[in-house]
């Protein structure tokens, strides 16, 4: 069961659905983003729910959000394939991200319909693009692997596959998990969108199996944790043992917890050429994107103004 007591709103309010909302730096961020955004007296209320919780914690969330008038709408994290599986009668429309991949990360209302839209592609490839250089793919034959085969790793490969240009995209994709019904998801969606990238899928139960694979990838390729390892539960896909490759770069989706992953990325840094990347530009990205749609207001993805409402989150992160 959620924390959520399901009063009505009063007034304005936007959700977070997630797993330790309390402890994401959004609950300072966000007033400070609404006042320079002029959304008003908008209340942020956080609801934790278990990670793979009942379908009906789901639904009752869902309902209540869409029957309540004062309640614009929610970003969910961390749960958006097992919620948007749960709840998906509740939608009146949803975009066509969520269509493909059976996700939902973003909850909103427009003209009295409940719509639900799956932003990560949109967020997952601004933030790949801002700390890939450009045509690395083309110029290294790299490769990636992806560490967690979850919504937002999902979200990733869809992007990939459907944007990079035809000479300049990975040699190989590696997308390992701890169970194969995702992976078996994964593959019936990609089956869908690939143009031609390869992709491995790796049934890995433990942190000495995603070693193996990781080991062996070729220099300047790109490392993905993508378990929430380090965030929603202790540890890190990897043991300490894992080898990142020479001129590569380690990427966590999550920027708060304890983060052993991109500790272990940092030991190997000086000696392997290593970028390491956490999720800190995912996150701005992503609220962003969720919170111009639950509010229909523009927030670009670049430039100045994107640089002072990023600024105006660092200062308080």
């Amino acid at each position: 069961m959620s924390n959520f007591d399901f009063s009505p709103a009063e007034s304005p309010t936007f959700y977070y659905i997630g797993v330790t909302t309390g402890k994401s730096s959004i609950m300072r961020v966000f007033p400070k983003w609404a006042e320079h955004l002029g959304l008003g007296d908008t209340h942020f209320i956080g609801i934790d729910c278990k990670i793979h919780d009942d379908p009906n914690v789901y639904r009752k969330v869902v309902d209540f959000i869409k029957q309540d008038k004062h309640s614009w709408g929610a970003l969910v994290t961390s749960h958006k394939i097992d919620l948007y599986e749960a709840t998906k009668d509740f939608f009146d429309e949803v975009g066509p991200y969520t269509k493909l991949l059976g996700e939902v990360s973003s909850i909103s209302k427009r003209e009295g319909k409940l719509w639900g839209h799956a932003k990560d592609p949109i967020t997952a490839g601004l933030s790949f693009e801002s700390f890939i250089p450009k045509n690395h793919w083309k110029k290294t034959g790299a490769e990636i692997c992806i560490i967690g085969a979850g919504g937002a790793s999902l979200a990733l490969t869809a992007y990939i596959m459907m944007k990079s240009e035809g000479d300049n995209r990975p040699s190989k994709i590696y997308v390992l998990n701890r169970s194969t019904p995702r992976l078996e998801t994964m593959k019936k969606i990609h089956e869908k969108v690939n143009l031609g990238i390869e992709i491995k899928y790796k049934h890995c139960p433990t942190p000495e199996c995603n070693d193996k694979i990781v080991n062996r990838l070729k220099p300047g390729s790109l490392v993905i944790n993508g378990t929430g390892l380090g965030k929603d539960a202790p540890g890190s896909p990897l043991t300490n043992a894992a080898q990142f490759p020479k001129n590569g770069f380690a990427w966590d989706y999550n920027y708060r917890g304890d983060l052993i992953f991109l500790d272990q990325a940092r030991l190997q840094k000086e000696e392997k050429n290593l970028h390491v990347e956490d999720g800190w530009v995912y996150f701005l990205h992503g609220w962003q994107r969720v919170i111009a749609e639950v509010f229909h207001v523009e927030i670009l993805t670049s430039g100045p103004e994107f640089d002072k409402i990023s600024k105006i989150a660092s200062k308080v992160r």
